[in-house]
């Protein structure tokens, strides 16, 4: 699980081109629902340790969540080859992660 928003906004196909599974999440390092979140994810992600996590501090001016129609925080983006396959907005349980995360085809 990375604890570490990203110090510089990837672009969109840098996100789309990554090679296999990631979960993608949008969110602030204040928000309280983005904080609630935290312990949830390490939960759920305990079990993919290889998953690649990218997190990406969203708001105004923010292309990236805009390219994705982010409108709440914490949004947990699941893809595969710059394809959605699963979103969350404002998860409240570890099973609604996990089942998102089975959502990968065997490779995580």
């Amino acid at each position: 699980m990375n604890r570490q928003f990203a110090a510089v906004e990837p672009s969109r196909s840098q996100i789309d081109s990554l090679p296999g599974p990631a979960l993608i999440e949008f969110g602030t390092p204040w928000c309280g629902y983005c904080l609630a979140v935290q312990p949830l994810l390490e939960a759920a992600l305990a079990a993919y340790p290889n998953l690649p996590h990218v997190k990406i501090e969203d708001g105004p001016g923010r292309r990236l969540g805009r390219s994705f129609r982010v409108k709440l925080w914490p949004t947990l983006i699941f893809i595969e080859q710059g394809r959605e396959l699963a979103r969350l907005v404002r998860p409240t349980t570890v099973d609604e992660i996990v089942q998102a995360l089975r959502r990968f085809p065997g490779q995580v």
